[in-house]
């Protein structure tokens, strides 16, 4: 019993001298008062626990720089938190916060604070002091607003505002230029503001999907670093001309809308190397399709196309080609140049013959043509599967 006692004693010891603590899915559903000893902490992860609320005291670690209490049951944080001067991280994401305390705006060193999916209505009004703020995760929760103040938060590099029901964006929002990501998908909004034209850092994302947007504010056009834009699950039925302008765009997702057709300045995109067109009212391509050189998957599936353009086997470097569930009745002789081509998807088409030199494709690891109307199965295509192409018919 005394070894036991020893061992334990030391363990505490350790544990509360220590400058990293970690406690992830332990089913912790307390959190001692005595928490405060621990006045050497720098980083404490509490993530995964059964944790209903902290402790006052924890206003006491004011070493503290990383604070993880991700996946608890929180319902509200202690008013001490705003005491955490050095805190840098606070990562509280799927918790029950309805409500923030004021004082969390005394963090002016904090430069990472994610909420996402918590039950938050508002956020405090003077978040503006927390002039550290880098990145702010506040998807997921039930927000419909967002204080005037929140826009002077100049250093802010990442938003994510998803999954809210925010009906518009405040035109200030384009104050925020530092933005390199912008997430307010998930939404009910039916217009974008102008302002985001002035978001010229934004370059690793804009997430604008599942809303009811039918238009872009032509203002977008000035975000020449964007790299990825999802526009899904809208309701435009064009893409303006302009589009061919964001040249860095390297992953464009525009499934789930009703396009009848790509402008021509699309093959202006040269960099771009994703192009998701699912599930739209696509009759045709623009021939200028092939000029996207650097384009590695083109995802076509559920849409009314007829015929491809004979520029489709310029794509040398396209890996994935899928035509799934269209009205294609012919498949240009071109794309036997597609020497990259792994997965090749036909399904649900109604051509009656396909061009013989598919069979040539030395990288093709995968072709479905179930529900088609080939006439016969050619030989070419028993060579592709003696190969070791999968081929689905």
């Amino acid at each position: 019993m005394e070894v036991n006692q020893s061992q334990r004693a030391a363990s505490i010891f350790k544990w509360m001298t220590s400058k990293t603590i970690s406690h992830r899915y332990a089913k912790l559903e307390s959190l001692s008062e005595e928490i405060d000893r621990m006045t050497d902490l720098e980083q404490l992860d509490l993530t995964g626990n059964w944790l209903c609320s902290l402790p006052e005291s924890i206003g006491n670690l004011t070493k503290l720089t990383r604070l993880f209490i991700d996946d608890n049951r929180l319902e509200s944080l202690p008013d001490s938190i705003g005491k955490l001067a050095n805190l840098e991280e606070l990562h509280a994401d799927v918790n029950q916060l309805s409500s923030l305390p004021e004082s969390i705006g005394n963090l002016i060193n904090l430069k990472r604070l994610n909420l996402y999916n918590n039950k938050l209505t508002s956020i405090p009004d003077d978040l503006e002091r927390m002039i550290s703020l880098e990145d702010i995760s506040l998807g997921g929760n039930q927000l419909s607003s967002i204080p005037d103040s929140f826009w002077e938060l100049k250093n802010l590099q990442v938003l994510n505002l998803a999954a809210n029901q925010f009906k518009s964006i405040p035109k200030p929002i384009g104050d925020l230029t530092n933005l390199r990501m912008l997430d307010i998908a998930h939404n009910q909004l039916d217009s974008l503001p102008e302002s985001l034209g002035n978001l010229t850092s934004l370059e690793d994302f804009l997430y604008v999907g599942d809303n009811r947007l039918s238009e872009l504010p032509s203002s977008l056009r000035n975000l020449k670093k964007l790299r990825y834009l999802n526009i899904t699950d809208n309701r435009f039925t064009t893409l303006p001309d302009w589009i061919g302008e964001l040249k860095n765009l390297e992953e464009f997702r525009l499934y789930n809308n009703s396009l009848t057709r790509l402008p021509e300045s699309v093959g202006n995109l040269s960099n771009l190397k994703e192009l998701h067109a699912m599930k739209n009212k696509l009759e045709a391509l623009p021939e200028s399709i092939g000029n996207l050189k650097s384009l590695l998957e083109l995802r076509l599936s559920d849409n009314n196309l007829n015929t491809l353009p004979e520029s489709i086997g310029n794509l040398t470097n396209l890996r994935i080609l899928d035509l799934r569930n269209n009205k294609v009745t012919s498949i240009p002789e071109s794309i036997g140049n597609l020497r990259n081509l792994s997965f090749l998807d036909l399904r649900a088409n109604r051509f009656v013959s396909l061009p013989e030199n598919i069979g040539d494709l030395p990288k093709l690891e995968k072709l479905d043509l179930r529900w088609t109307k080939l006439y016969k199965i050619p030989a070419w295509i028993r060579e592709l599967e003696e190969r070791g192409c999968a081929v689905y018919r």
